[in-house]
């Protein structure tokens, strides 16, 4: 059973961290969820790499500030930089020494980038491989929801000005019988070609528990942000990244111009997947991450250039 702890932030916010493995293990995986979701999303992850790995690698799982269990927040510090530097400090209370590796989907992905551009003395003294599953480093710039671009711009004007509602509703959260009714939205804006039901109820109970507040207040950020240059400086890292070819929130695009700044990363894209690539394509996402653990654990090799997309 995973530890389970609470970071309280500078700005007394407390994030709800859940801990497999031991202290003294050779290399910490931080597993970052994606927007609206929470540590639960890594279930599958969690369970193969400690059957994996063993006391090997000890695995971080957190809910990002207001989400899951995580206590809200004010509004001004829903930003994906704020994220960076909460990451920081997760780090610095819950492994505070040796090497680290981290996975983030979509926002968690994002929030890895931000720490890498706020704090670069800091990541580069902890991070020693980066797994980057459907997420992107250019805000909105290829999301259409798989869509004509004309519609994708109006969906994205009616998103954003129901994001800055949604944003002045503090800590109130979403009704679940409404988030019910919603569900074939969902399953349509997140999955690809196979959703296992038990998945769909994941990700709506995780909604669930997300304050309004963040589901409106992050969105800004999310589509503004752009890090291909703070990319490019991480290039000397074994990494990984991998995207569905039916994602409609970061389509292949995005994971390309992840692996063109990283020239090492190996590129894997899942065919019939969506969004959810952690509970699509669990097998492909497992191996991804063991991938990099293992470059890690065994110590520094020659960089080789990555070939054509991996087609899952």
């Amino acid at each position: 059973m995973p530890e389970k702890r609470e970071v309280r932030l500078p700005d007394d916010v407390r994030l709800h961290v859940e801990v497999t493995g031991p202290a003294d293990a050779e290399v910490t995986a931080i597993l970052l969820h994606g927007w609206t979701l929470d540590g639960r999303a890594w279930h599958r992850q969690v369970a193969d790499l400690t059957e994996r790995f063993g006391e090997r690698v000890r695995v971080v799982t957190y809910d990002a500030r207001g989400h899951g269990r995580s206590s809200c927040m004010a509004l001004r510090t829903a930003t994906l930089a704020q994220l960076g530097d909460d990451l920081a400090a997760v780090l610095d209370e819950v492994s505070p020494t040796g090497p680290v590796v981290l996975v983030g989907h979509s926002m968690g992905g994002m929030t890895v980038m931000e720490y890498a551009h706020r704090h670069p003395e800091h990541f580069a003294a902890r991070t020693a491989g980066l797994v980057f599953v459907s997420t992107t480093a250019e805000g909105h710039t290829h999301t259409v929801y798989g869509l004509s671009p004309r519609i994708a711009r109006l969906i994205r004007i009616a998103e954003t000005t129901g994001a800055g509602v949604l944003a002045r509703c503090g800590s109130w959260r979403p009704p679940r019988a409404l988030l019910r009714a919603l569900q074939p939205s969902i399953r349509w804006m997140l999955f690809g070609d196979r959703c296992d039901p038990s998945d769909i109820r994941l990700v709506t109970s995780a909604a669930a528990r997300a304050s309004l507040r963040s589901i409106g207040g992050f969105r800004a950020s999310i589509g503004d942000q752009h890090r291909l240059e703070t990319l490019a400086e991480l290039a000397h890292l074994p990494a990984a990244a991998l995207v569905g070819d039916r994602d409609r929130l970061t389509p292949p695009p995005c994971a390309e111009s992840i692996a063109a700044a990283l020239p090492v990363t190996e590129l894997t894209v899942c065919p019939g997947a969506g969004h959810m690539l952690m509970m699509e394509r669990p097998d492909e996402v497992n191996a991804a991450v063991a991938g990099v653990l293992r470059r890690v654990l065994t110590g520094p090799t020659e960089p080789t250039p990555t070939g054509p997309p991996v087609p899952a």
